[in-house]
């Protein structure tokens, strides 16, 4: 399994923060850049404890359809999403949301395994490891400027 890390402070309280990544309009905002779009979504406009979507993106050119499912909410501390369904042979994002003296510190832990076995585990250290860092920094990137402005 690959892991990292990542943690950006921004200028808004916690459970400001918090309700933005809950938010799947902002995440879609967010990955504009890889086409990424929602399929399937939550009713109501926000992911709530057992919501699922379906994203369909591209990334190296190729088309991917990912669906997850988000659980573990505990405003304004944390919540956490998986995959169930798509390219990766597993997938977990921890969100947490700190107090800090400047705002918030968020902080994503990611998890991710290539299918493959041994090819994909390759994959993972080669590339995909750094791949992903950038683009979960980008949405915290876009996460951050909307929050801020």
């Amino acid at each position: 399994m690959a892991e990292f890390v990542l943690e950006r402070v921004i200028r808004a309280t916690p459970a400001a923060v918090c309700a933005a990544s809950l938010d799947p309009a902002l995440h879609v905002e967010s990955m504009a850049r890889y086409g990424e779009t929602m399929v399937a979504g939550p009713a109501g406009g926000a992911f709530t404890e057992g919501s699922t979507a379906t994203w369909r993106a591209r990334h190296f050119g190729v088309p991917f359809h990912l669906s997850s499912v988000v659980f573990d909410i505990d405003p304004p501390h944390r919540f956490c999403d998986r995959q169930i369904k798509g390219p990766f042979g597993d997938f977990h994002h921890e969100h947490e949301f700190l107090e800090h003296p400047d705002g918030t510190l968020m902080r994503d832990t990611v998890t991710f395994r290539s299918p493959f076995g041994p090819i994909g585990t390759l994959v993972d250290k080669l590339f995909m490891r750094k791949y992903m860092r950038r683009i979960i920094s980008e949405r915290n990137e876009t996460l951050a400027g909307l929050l801020e402005a």
